[in-house]
């Protein structure tokens, strides 16, 4: 199965969308499944992997209500507060819901560079470790110390690294985060998702070849095994086309055999998040 493992969908609300800035105008309207279906059909896709935009519980409601209409959702990362008291609870709200198969917080916008290792954090993380959820991981640089922690904590949690940790590849800045990718590369809990590269490169003027150093070393330190494919639709909207995120990885798969190709495209993502 063919899957693309990160996508967004939403009602764009200005106010609750405010991440979404006067310089994202393209973006600035509602994404829908029956916006990219077609897509997907022309470029091989079975389905998708929703991702959460919102943090909110109601998040996780809209996103479950999108995929009982459009089958192409085949799988979806939500959101809980990981480090609520009440974290248990508002799990238990969606314990009957197959289609829930992770969650993630926008780890991004937090200041806080220790705040994936907080002890009300982890005991969320415990939490999704002891219901058998994944965790998307979303981090900035300054949560690189926090998150290698974070990880090392939770040996039996499943974690999937999102966009590569955003590396700065606009400013072609390479050694912090690859010393951080070796390191968080070697605890075998954690997955990569090639996704949302283009965003972080110079929207108007980014060539291929300013991402061959970042792929490289991904791929050379997690493996073929450990890695799936993510366009970020419709953020990667920002910086192209749809296309645009499949061209930037599809030049690095050449010694990719058949079953690493298939495994990159989709049987890895089925089977870290458990698709059907």
């Amino acid at each position: 199965m063919r899957i693309d493992a990160h996508q967004h969908f939403w009602l764009f609300d200005q106010e609750r969308d405010a991440w979404i800035t006067a310089a994202m105008e393209r973006i600035q309207r509602n994404f829908l499944p029956n916006d990219i279906s077609m897509t997907l059909k022309e470029n091989g896709f079975d389905g998708v992997v929703a991702v959460q935009a919102s943090q909110s519980l109601q998040e996780n409601r809209f996103l479950l209500e999108l995929a009982q209409v459009y089958k192409l959702i085949k799988g979806i990362v939500g959101w809980v507060d990981l480090r609520s008291p009440e974290v248990e609870q508002q799990l238990a709200q969606f314990a009957d819901q197959d289609l829930i198969k992770g969650y993630r917080h926008v780890v991004e916008g937090e200041e806080d560079p220790d705040f994936l290792h907080r002890d009300e954090f982890l005991r969320g993380i415990a939490a999704l470790t002891e219901h058998g959820y994944t965790y998307d991981l979303l981090i900035r640089p300054w949560h690189y110390e926090s998150t290698l922690k974070c990880v090392a904590a939770n040996p039996q949690q499943a974690f999937m690294l999102d966009h590569i940790a955003k590396p700065p590849i606009k400013t072609q800045e390479f050694s912090a985060w690859a010393a951080f990718i070796e390191k968080l590369a070697s605890f075998s809990n954690v997955h990569c998702k090639v996704s949302g590269l283009g965003t972080e490169a110079d929207w108007k003027h980014w060539k291929l070849d300013h991402f061959t150093e970042y792929l490289e070393h991904v791929f050379g330190c997690f493996g073929k095994g450990r890695l799936v494919f993510g366009s970020d639709w419709p953020v990667c909207l920002l910086a192209g086309e749809y296309s645009d995120s499949l061209n930037i990885v599809e030049h690095h798969l050449r010694d990719f055999s058949s079953e690493e190709l298939a495994g990159f495209w989709g049987d890895n993502a089925v089977k870290f998040y458990g698709l059907k």
